[in-house]
């Protein structure tokens, strides 16, 4: 099991938010008739993603492309990708030009639906188990812990931190904590030095490196 992580934290560009980020969903509350439970509809996201996976298999075997499709239409509308973007780039966000600003955020969109189509080429049928969820009025973040399950593996602790947005009154995920490294720290110190050494421009440059790779199928059995 431990490719299935300690590659997506190695790689000086793959990084970022991994794949099971997709867990992540919107859930409009608090002023609404119905309040949603954001962990009933993380589990539900993850449900309906996976199923896909399942049952597309075959597809994506054929053409492993395809799982960029997936993403965008079942992980990217979930997740908050411009905070995550900003996130990663921390205090440097300041000293960057608007338009500069926003080419980052935009590249850093795909970098992402590429990272968890990469990642998506590790998936084999392992089980995501998750625990019970707390109280989440009048929170504005919360975590979301679950377990990843492989037979003959240990388990693995993984924690989804998602956030709720007044402004679009929507909680979305924005990092994911596993092996006890978050995501996006990780990317924001490895973006840090390099945009200290060369900028802005070499980041978006290696982000868009990534961004125009083939998707590689990682797991043993893509077809079964």
């Amino acid at each position: 099991m431990k490719p299935f992580f300690s590659r997506m934290f190695s790689s000086p560009v793959l990084g970022g938010l991994f794949i099971l980020s997709l867990v992540f969903s919107s859930a409009k509350v608090f002023a609404q008739p119905e309040v949603i439970n954001p962990y009933v509809m993380i589990q539900d996201a993850a449900s309906a993603t996976f199923g896909r996976m399942k049952n597309e298999k075959d597809l994506i075997a054929q053409d492993p492309e395809h799982l960029r499709t997936i993403m965008r239409e079942n992980l990217l509308p979930y997740i908050d990708y411009r905070f995550s973007a900003f996130m990663v780039l921390g205090k440097n966000a300041r000293n960057v030009p608007k338009p500069q600003l926003a080419e980052f955020v935009n590249v850093f969109k795909e970098y992402l639906v590429t990272t968890y189509a990469n990642a998506m080429g590790y998936y084999d049928d392992q089980t995501v188990s998750f625990e019970p969820g707390g109280d989440y009025l009048g929170q504005k973040t919360i975590t979301v812990r679950a377990i990843i399950q492989d037979d003959g593996r240990p388990d693995i602790k993984v924690a989804f931190k998602v956030r709720y947005d007044s402004r679009t009154n929507s909680w979305k995920g924005y990092d994911m904590v596993a092996e006890g490294i978050s995501l996006l720290s990780s990317k924001r110190s490895e973006f840090e030095t390099i945009i200290r050494q060369e900028g802005v421009e070499k980041v978006i440059t290696l982000m868009q490196e990534k961004i125009n790779e083939p998707i590689v199928l990682q797991n043993t059995n893509p077809a079964e």
